[in-house]
């Protein structure tokens, strides 16, 4: 296993497979999702039912949807349960009386927000450095059209041998079932595979529970919990690790 040494030097292992996260870790989801929301602010003219400032509404929802995918991630709710509740949560708690929420909020949102490119820095330099030296795959938490649409429109489909999407599996991270299914259709094995995603429960703990070695992704340089054995701030740290 990973030694905790890997956050200051480099290391050598005999990896051959390397499955990232997506969201929050290569497609910079919360700086996406500020792009969509300060449209969707202007059009929906949000000022006119209350909501006077786009920073407190989206600072406001970028919490409660953050809350709602950890509960998704787990299985406590499903995804239209997620897409219903999270800009109505949002709407209300900041308020706005349930009869001036606004139609079709959500679609608009889910419709924009993947075609945003923001990535977190040095993604594509990374990925191409890695894929000359390993095989790369994602295992995604996401939704099958949204994750396409990111990938493609972002052009980092062509690092990537496998997608593996929850939605299409029918799991999540951190379920052990979704992590078998990956390595099987990419034909690995846990030894020679390592995880780095940003969800210390969905992709952090769950692939070590299942037997797989991983880094956390921590760019806003959270507090490691001591069972998290690696961590980067930085995606382009990996060209130094590995």
């Amino acid at each position: 296993m990973l030694k905790s040494e890997i956050e200051n030097s480099k290391f050598e292992i005999k990896y051959k497979h390397i499955f990232f996260d997506l969201d929050h870790t290569i497609w910079d989801f919360d700086k996406n999702a500020e792009e969509t929301l300060h449209e969707l602010y202007g059009k929906h003219k949000l000022s006119e039912i209350g909501l006077h400032s786009a920073n407190l509404f989206i600072e406001t929802y970028t919490r409660n949807n953050h809350l709602l995918w950890a509960q998704y991630h787990i299985g406590e709710i499903s995804k239209d349960e997620l897409r219903e509740a999270r800009f109505k949560k949002t709407f209300i708690e900041l308020g706005v009386p349930p009869h001036l929420l606004p139609n079709d909020f959500e679609d608009e949102y889910v419709k924009i927000g993947p075609t945003k490119t923001n990535l977190f820095p040095h993604a594509h330099e990374t990925l191409a450095y890695l894929k000359d030296k390993y095989t790369l795959h994602l295992i995604s938490n996401g939704f099958k059209e949204s994750t396409e649409t990111k990938i493609n429109n972002t052009d980092i489909i062509k690092y990537f041998d496998q997608v593996i999407i929850s939605e299409v599996v029918g799991v999540n991270k951190p379920d052990k079932a979704i992590f078998e299914y990956a390595l099987r259709v990419a034909g690995a094995t846990k030894d020679e595979s390592l995880m780095i995603g940003d969800s210390i429960e969905a992709d952090i703990r769950g692939a070590l529970a299942f037997g797989m070695d991983a880094i956390y992704f921590n760019p806003f340089n959270l507090e490691k919990p001591a069972d998290v054995p690696a961590q980067i701030t930085h995606l382009k740290e990996l060209t130094l690790l590995l």
